[in-house]
């Protein structure tokens, strides 16, 4: 039904900045809500940033102010802009996509996401 690929991932310093993108395939017009988790080693996957059909963002309190997430619905494509990157960033994030759309605002865990990408890793060095 829908494919994600993520994008963008690699090795910055800290304070420093990167932006990843999701390229989303297959039926692309179903997708309604679609998010940027991340995830370290022995830790919960946990969401970043949340953005609706309408252009409605969510964020986590440990990234507001700092990430930006975005999406060109033409090009299908989710973006996650990061700035002012710190050592606790280090994770693989992942992109996630759902058609329900009744979910309301806000962020919600993955199990209300039915589409995901591979993960792409982000590594901040000091």
């Amino acid at each position: 039904q829908v494919q994600l690929a993520e994008s963008g991932g690699g090795s910055v310093e800290a304070g420093g900045s990167l932006t990843l993108a999701c390229e989303a395939s297959g039926y692309t017009n179903s997708i309604w809500y679609m998010a940027w988790f991340r995830q370290v080693p022995g830790k919960e996957r946990e969401g970043v940033a949340a953005i609706d059909g309408d252009g409605v963002t969510n964020y986590a309190d440990f990234v507001k102010g700092r990430f930006t997430i975005s999406r060109d619905n033409a090009k299908n494509i989710l973006y996650l802009q990061m700035s002012a990157l710190a050592l606790d960033d280090t994770a693989t994030y992942y992109c996630a996509a759902e058609e329900d759309t009744a979910l309301g605002a806000g962020l919600h865990p993955e199990f209300e996401y039915q589409w995901w990408g591979q993960g792409t890793q982000v590594t901040v060095s000091s």
